[in-house]
C-alpha cells in the first residue's frame, strides 16, 4: 500500500491542480537516478506530455519507490484497470490499482523470479505470464488475485521478451543476455505450448555461426495477421526477424526481415503498430531513432519509410488515443551513450519531431518506461 508520505504528496498535488478544463495528456513514467548521481532515487512520475498544454512537462504526481527496487517496465492488464511494475533488483511485482484515486499499490512476491522483465496477459484477463531473465523462468500468475500459481523452468537462459497467441496455443520467448553484465548473449527464441508450458521448439535467429551473440530481446505478434506472425528484435545483432505460423507442422518458420546495420542504426528494442495495422514502428537505442515501416505489402519484408532522430537510448513509446502523437522514452538501462533521459514528441501524421520533454533529465533522472494513463491509453504493442 502507499505510505503516509505518498498520501501527503497526493493530497498536496490535488490541492494545486486547477479544476478548469484544459488540454492534457497524462503519462506515467517510472524513473531512477542517472548512474553518475551519488544519491540513488527511484519513483513513478505522472507528467503532462501534451505539447499543446500549458502544463507540458509538469509533474502532477510523484510516487516514491525503494532505491533498491531497480524498477524496470510498466505493463497494463487487458482493461488497464491495473498497472504492473517489474523489478530488476527485488523478486517482486508492484501492482497498482488504476480504478481508485489516490492509486493503491501492492507488493506481490515472486521469490523464484530474479530480474523480472516482461509481462503478457491472457485474453480473458485472468492470467499473467512474467519472464525472469536472471533465473531462466516464466512465472504464471492469477491476474485476479495476483498470486503466482505456476513456475516454468526454461532450457534456454535469460528469457526476456514474451508473446502469447491463444488462437494457436503458443508462447514465444526470447533468450537475451546475462543480466549482471549483459554478457553471454543468446541467439534463439523458444516456442511453448501456452496451455501447458511445455517446450516445443527452439529457433536460431542468426545467419552467423554459433555462438552468434545476436541477443533476441523483444517479440510481438502482428495484430490480426493470418497466418499468425511475430516480429523479434535482435538487440546485439541489429536485425528484425519474423516468424510465420505453419499450420501443417504446428510451428513457426523464422527468417530475417530487416537489417538495421544497413542504415547505420543499432540496438533495436521495442515494436509497435498503428491502429490500421499497416505501419510498424521500431526504436533503436544507438543512435536513438524512431523508425517507420510500411508492412501493407509484405510482413516478411517491411519497407523502411522514414527514420527520425530522437534521444540516445530510444526505448519505449506511448501513442495518443487518436494515433497522431508518439512519445518516445529515451533511456536504455542508463548505458553509456544510451541514457539521454528525455521524452521526444513525434507528430506521426507529419512524420516529424515536434518537442522534447526534459523534466526528468534535468533532475538527473532516467525514465525507464512510459505509458499513458488509462484515460488516454491505446494498446499499440511493446
Amino acid at each position: 500500500m502507499l505510505n503516509v508520505g505518498t498520501a501527503v504528496i497526493f493530497g498536496i498535488t490535488l490541492s494545486v491542480i486547477p479544476s478548469v478544463p484544459r488540454a492534457e495528456i497524462l503519462a506515467m513514467l517510472n524513473y531512477e537516478s542517472k548512474p553518475q548521481q551519488t544519491i540513488r532515487r527511484e519513483g513513478i512520475a505522472i507528467i503532462d506530455v501534451d505539447p499543446a498544454s500549458e502544463n507540458f512537462g509538469n509533474i502532477l504526481l510523484d510516487i516514491p519507490l525503494p532505491p533498491n527496487l531497480i524498477n524496470h517496465h510498466i505493463f497494463y492488464n487487458k482493461d488497464a484497470s491495473k498497472a504492473y511494475l517489474t523489478a530488476l533488483g527485488l523478486s517482486e511485482l508492484r501492482v497498482m490499482d488504476m480504478t481508485r484515486f489516490p492509486y493503491r499499490m501492492k507488493i506481490v512476491g515472486v521469490p523464484e523470479c530474479q530480474v523480472g522483465e516482461d509481462i503478457v496477459f491472457s485474453n480473458d484477463n485472468k492470467t499473467w505470464f512474467l519472464t525472469c531473465m536472471g533465473s531462466s523462468k516464466v512465472i504464471i500468475g492469477d491476474a485476479v488475485t495476483d498470486q503466482p500459481v505456476k513456475v516454468i523452468s526454461l532450457s534456454k537462459p535469460y528469457p526476456h521478451g514474451i508473446a502469447l497467441n491463444e488462437d494457436i496455443d503458443r508462447m514465444i520467448i526470447t533468450s537475451s543476455v546475462r543480466a549482471s553484465d549483459l554478457g553471454d548473449p543468446g541467439e534463439t527464441v523458444t516456442v511453448l505450448e501456452a496451455s501447458t508450458g511445455k517446450e516445443l521448439s527452439s529457433h536460431k535467429l542468426s545467419k552467423k555461426p554459433s555462438p552468434s551473440g545476436v541477443a533476441p530481446v523483444e517479440v510481438l505478434f502482428v495484430p490480426g495477421a493470418k497466418p499468425p506472425t511475430a516480429y523479434v528484435t535482435n538487440v546485439f545483432g541489429g536485425t528484425i526477424w519474423v516468424g510465420t505460423w505453419d499450420a501443417g507442422k504446428k510451428d513457426f518458420n523464422f527468417v530475417e526481415a530487416f537489417d538495421f546495420n544497413s542504415v547505420g542504426s543499432g540496438v533495436p528494442l521495442e515494436m509497435y503498430f498503428n491502429e490500421k495495422g499497416d505501419r510498424l514502428y521500431v526504436t533503436t537505442a544507438s543512435p536513438g531513432q524512431f523508425h517507420i515501416f510500411d508492412i501493407r505489402k509484405s510482413l516478411l519484408h517491411p519497407k523502411l519509410l522514414k527514420t527520425l532522430p530522437v534521444g540516445n537510448g530510444a526505448h519505449h513509446v506511448a501513442f495518443s488515443p487518436d494515433g497522431r502523437l508518439a512519445f518516445v522514452q529515451n533511456n536504455f538501462l542508463g548505458l553509456p551513450g544510451m541514457g539521454d533521459g528525455s521524452v521526444t514528441v513525434i507528430d506521426i501524421e507529419k512524420e516529424e519531431v515536434i518537442r522534447s520533454m526534459d523534466t526528468l533529465k534535468n533532475q538527473g533522472l532516467n525514465p525507464n518506461s512510459i505509458v499513458l494513463l488509462p484515460e488516454w491509453h491505446r494498446d499499440a504493442g511493446h
